[in-house]
């Protein structure tokens, strides 16, 4: 009886690192920089399912309209696109470039009369989209990893060098 006491313990003790290494949550980075702004943001903003109050709040502030000022609190599924695709391609450390975060309704309608391409009821204006480059990637690279996810919309935009991400209906254009 002591001996199978005795390897029981064994047991347990030797799966207990391993067991513990695969239950430790996940912590999940992202490194920004806004191209307006020339602001940086490095910033660990969910651990395991939970999302931290305070880095979501920081990145409202560092995502509001640029040109007024104005902030919403923006879908943290964009960030977790972003981050899945920095893991399917540079992983860990790669920056993003951001054009585009939330979009005022003022400021989106000044662009939908000084430029084309500009939606309306645009997904920006609800903090669910972004328009992003990741720093020394390709954005046809960009553009194909984020429609390999399955997730939201995907525009490619190659003349002026960019990605439109949101978390809008499954859906892709410019590609």
């Amino acid at each position: 009886m002591n001996r199978r006491y005795f390897l029981g313990f064994a047991l347990s003790t030797a799966v207990t690192p391993v067991l513990a290494a695969k239950q430790r949550p996940q912590v999940r980075c992202l490194r920004l920089h806004h191209l307006h702004t020339e602001e940086h943001l490095d910033i660990d903003y969910r651990t395991g399912n939970y999302y931290h109050r305070s880095a979501l709040a920081r990145l409202n502030e560092f995502l509001k309209d640029f040109r007024t000022g104005d902030k919403t609190q923006i879908d943290p599924r964009l960030f977790d696109t972003l981050y899945d695709v920095q893991q399917r391609l540079d992983g860990e450390g790669a920056l993003f470039q951001i054009i585009s975060g939330y979009r005022s309704p003022h400021t989106n309608a000044m662009l939908r009369r000084t430029s084309g391409g500009v939606a309306k009821r645009s997904l920006h204006m609800s903090g669910r989209a972004l328009d992003i480059r990741l720093a020394e990637t390709p954005t046809s690279v960009v553009c194909k990893t984020a429609l390999q996810l399955g997730r939201g919309g995907v525009g490619y935009y190659p003349k002026s060098d960019f990605v439109h991400i949101d978390t809008g209906q499954v859906r892709h254009w410019g590609v």
